[in-house]
C-alpha cells in the first residue's frame, strides 16, 4: 500500500481509503486471484517459480491486497495472503467478532526492506458501551516456499504487536475484577508508573481481584494460554470496582529496581526482606511479558558459592579462617575446570580470600572429601528453601539443584551444570545466609488468602551463617564486589558471579548482596563479570533501601 492509505471499518464493514476514494465491498478484493495459499495461486503447472527476496513492487502489491481483505472483511480471502492461512483465518475473523472492533483507521508507514509498519486507530464497542483504541503494529513480506509468491509472513502480532502464538483478542465482561495494588506502606502501584509490575498486577488481580472485594468492568483483553501468564488488559471500556490489594513491596526500591534494570536491554532484579522474606521489589527489562525475575531458570554462576560454602563447612570440610588450595586449574573426572584469567592464590590464603576472589578450584578441589553426591541438592533444598513450592501470591519458579555425579556434580559446586535460578531465588539465597532460616519470599502477606508457606527443614548453624555473612562482607570490603558496592552503606555484604552459556559469547553476569535488613540480586544477559553490570544493579536497589 502507498503512502497515505488507509483503511477504516464504517458500519461494522471494512473500507479501503486511498488518496481520499472509498472503495466498498463490492471491489475491494479485485485483482485478488482465486483462492490457494501457498501452493496453491492457479499458476500454471509449467510457472516458473520466482526466487529470493520480494521486490519493493511485490511487498507494496501483497501489503495492499492483504489490508485490503482484511478491511473488507474477508477474513479467508486475506488469509490466503499469507503464508499461514490456517492460523491466520480465525485470527483475522476475531478482530471484529471476537474483539469487537467496529471502526478502525490503518495508516502504514514508509517500508524498511521487507517489513511494513502501520498504526491503527480502532473503536471497540460492546454492548452499548465505546471507545477508541490506538496502536501500532507491522507485517513482512516474504517469499513463499513452493509458489514463489509474496506472502505476509503469518505472525499473531500482525494483528496486536503484544500477541503471541495461541493468544486471541477478547472483548467483553473482564475475566477478573479490577483491583487497586498498594505497598506495604500504602502507596498505590501501577503498571503505567512502574512497568516491571504489569504482568505481576495482572495476575495478582486474576487471583485476589474477586476475594478483595473487586467487580468487573468491560474490557479488551489478551487472552493468554500458559498457566504462568494472565491475561493482559489492552483497553479499558467500564470500570469495575477495584477492590483494594496491599503488597509486601516498597514504592521507594520497585522505582529505583525499574531505573536499575533499564540501564540494561535484559536485566532483571528482585529484593527481599531477610528478616521476613517480604518480597520489596521486582523489575524486568524488557517490562512486559515474561516475569523473568521470578520465573526465568539460568545457572547463577558463583553466587551459588553461598550454598557450596556453606555446605562444606557444615561438614567441617572449611572454615573461614583456614587455609585452601586455590590453583590455577584443576581436573575432576575427566572435565578441567580453571580460575577467571587462569589466576591462583597461595596455599596459605584462607576460604574466605577463595571466596572473596571467586576461586573455582578452591570448591571442586574438596567434592571428594564430601563423600556425597547429593550433598549440595540436599544444602540447597533442606537449609535454602530451593525447590519447596514457594507460594508468593504470584507464580514463581523456585530454583532447581538437581542431585548429580562426577563432572556435573563438580560444575554445580560453581554454580554452572544442571543449577536453575531466578534473581528471585539468589535473593532469597542471600536473606537465608544472613538470616540464617529460610523465610519463604512472599509478594501478598500469608493472612490475606491463609496459604501454607513453605517452610526449609532445618536453619543453618549460626556459626556457620555467621562465617557465610562475614565471608560476604569480605567479598564486597576487597573482594570481586568492592567496586559495585562501594556507594552502598549499612552492614552490607555480597557475592559476584558470572555464567557461561553455550552459543553465547559473553556469559551471564550475576550479584547478590545485602545491606541492613535488605537483600538484592540480579542477573543481566550477557553481561559478563557479575561485579561490571548485575553489581551496580544491585547497589543501586539496596541504596534505595531503609
Amino acid at each position: 500500500m502507498r503512502s497515505g492509505a488507509k483503511v477504516a471499518v464504517i458500519g461494522g464493514v471494512f473500507v479501503l481509503v486511498i488518496g481520499g476514494v472509498g472503495y466498498g465491498a463490492y471491489n475491494v478484493l479485485d485483482g485478488l486471484g482465486g483462492g490457494g495459499g501457498d501452493g496453491a495461486d492457479g499458476r500454471p503447472a509449467s510457472a516458473v517459480v520466482k526466487t529470493g527476496p520480494p521486490s519493493k513492487a511485490e511487498i507494496s502489491e501483497t501489503s495492499k491486497k492483504f489490508l485490503e481483505a482484511w478491511a473488507a472483511g474477508e477474513a479467508a480471502d486475506a488469509s490466503q495472503l499469507t503464508n499461514n492461512a490456517s492460523e491466520a483465518e480465525p485470527a483475522l475473523s476475531g478482530y471484529s467478532d471476537q474483539a469487537h472492533v467496529t471502526k478502525a483507521v490503518i495508516t502504514p508507514g514508509p517500508a524498511t526492506g521487507t517489513t511494513v509498519p502501520y498504526t491503527v486507530k480502532a473503536t471497540v464497542s460492546y454492548e452499548g458501551k465505546s471507545k477508541p483504541w490506538s496502536y501500532s503494529s507491522e507485517l513482512t513480506v516474504v517469499r513463499g516456499l513452493t509458489t514463489g509468491r509474496a506472502l505476509v509472513d503469518w505472525k499473531p502480532s500482525v494483528i496486536h504487536p503484544d500477541l503471541a502464538d495461541g493468544e486471541s483478542l477478547k472483548t467483553g465482561e473482564a475475566s477478573a475484577p479490577s483491583i487497586q495494588a498498594l505497598d506495604h506502606n500504602g502507596r498505590v502501584l501501577t503498571k503505567e508508573k512502574y512497568p516491571s509490575l504489569g504482568p505481576i498486577l495482572d495476575a495478582l488481580r486474576e487471583k485476589y481481584g474477586e476475594k478483595v472485594g473487586g467487580t468487573a468492568g468491560i474490557e479488551t483483553w489478551i487472552e493468554s494460554t500458559g498457566e504462568d501468564t494472565p491475561d493482559q488488559t489492552l483497553l479499558t471500556l467500564s470500570k469495575g470496582k477495584p477492590g483494594t490489594l496491599q503488597t509486601t513491596l516498597d514504592a521507594n526500591i520497585q522505582a529505583a529496581a525499574e531505573k536499575a534494570v533499564k540501564q540494561y536491554s535484559q536485566a532483571s532484579v528482585v529484593a527481599v526482606r531477610p528478616s521476613t522474606g517480604s518480597i520489596r521489589a521486582v523489575a524486568n527489562n524488557p517490562a512486559t511479558g515474561f516475569n523473568a525475575a521470578m520465573l526465568g531458570k539460568q545457572a547463577p554462576g558463583s553466587t551459588m558459592k553461598i550454598v557450596t560454602a556453606s555446605m562444606l563447612i557444615e561438614k567441617g570440610l572449611a572454615s573461614a579462617n583456614r587455609p585452601v588450595e586455590c590453583p590455577k586449574d584443576v581436573m575432576y573426572q575427566g572435565r578441567t575446570f580453571h580460575n577467571l584469567q587462569n589466576f591462583s592464590l597461595p596455599d596459605t590464603d584462607t576460604f574466605t580470600t577463595s571466596f572473596a576472589r571467586s576461586c573455582n578450584t578452591a570448591f571442586i578441589k574438596l567434592i571428594d572429601e564430601v563423600h556425597d553426591d547429593s550433598a549440595l541438592a540436599k544444602e540447597a533444598r533442606d537449609v535454602f528453601g530451593i525447590g519447596l513450592d514457594w507460594k508468593t501470591g504470584s507464580a514463581s519458579f523456585d530454583g532447581s539443584v538437581p542431585e548429580a555425579t562426577g563432572g556435573e556434580a563438580a560444575a554445580q559446586y560453581i554454580g554452572q551444570g544442571t543449577i536453575q535460578m531466578n534473581a528471585l531465588n539468589m535473593a532469597s539465597i542471600t536473606a537465608t545466609a544472613r538470616n540464617g532460616t529460610f523465610r519463604q519470599p512472599v509478594l501478598v502477606p500469608q493472612e490475606l488468602d491463609g496459604r501454607q508457606l513453605a517452610t526449609a527443614s532445618r536453619s543453618l548453624p549460626a556459626s556457620v551463617s555467621q562465617q557465610v555473612t562475614n565471608m560476604m562482607r569480605q567479598t564486597a570490603s576487597w573482594g570481586t564486589g568492592k567496586a559495585a558496592m562501594a556507594s552502598v552503606g549499612g552492614d552490607k555484604g555480597a557475592k559476584t558471579g558470572s555464567a557461561e552459556v553455550d552459543g553465547q559469547a559473553t556469559s551471564n553476569s550475576w550479584f547478590t548482596g545485602f545491606s541492613n535488613d535488605l537483600a538484592a540480586a540480579a542477573v543481566v544477559q550477557s553481561g559478563g563479570h557479575g561485579g561490571d553490570a548485575a553489581g551496580p544493579v544491585v547497589a543501586q536497589v539496596l541504596r534505595a533501601g531503609p
